[in-house]
C-alpha cells in the first residue's frame, strides 16, 4: 500500500508576524475568510490555516462559537508577571 506524505510550505516568521499583527488590529471582529482578505499580502489559504492553529496552541488567539477571531495575548501582563518568583 502506498503511503501518501502530505507536504506544505512551513510559513516563515515574517509571515507569521504579519497574520499576527492583523488579527491584533482587527480582534474580535472578523471571521477567517475575512480576516485573511485584509491581509496587507497575499498568503496561501492553507499556509494561513497552518499559522492560525499555530497561534491558537500558543494561546495568542481564540475563536468564537460563531467563528470570530480574537487576539488573547497580553504582553503588558506578561512584562508585570515574567520576573515574579514562583508560587
Amino acid at each position: 500500500m502506498e503511503q501518501q506524505i502530505r507536504t506544505f510550505r512551513s510559513p516563515t516568521l515574517e509571515t507569521v508576524r504579519m497574520v499576527e499583527a492583523t488579527i491584533n488590529e482587527n480582534s474580535g471582529e472578523f471571521k477567517k475568510t475575512q480576516l485573511w482578505e485584509r491581509l496587507p499580502k497575499k498568503v496561501m489559504w492553507p499556509t494561513y490555516l497552518i499559522i492560525l492553529e499555530f497561534l491558537e496552541e500558543i494561546n495568542k488567539i481564540i475563536t468564537s462559537d460563531d467563528g470570530v477571531i480574537t487576539y488573547i495575548w497580553n504582553p503588558e501582563l506578561y512584562e508585570k508577571i515574567k520576573d515574579r518568583p514562583a508560587i
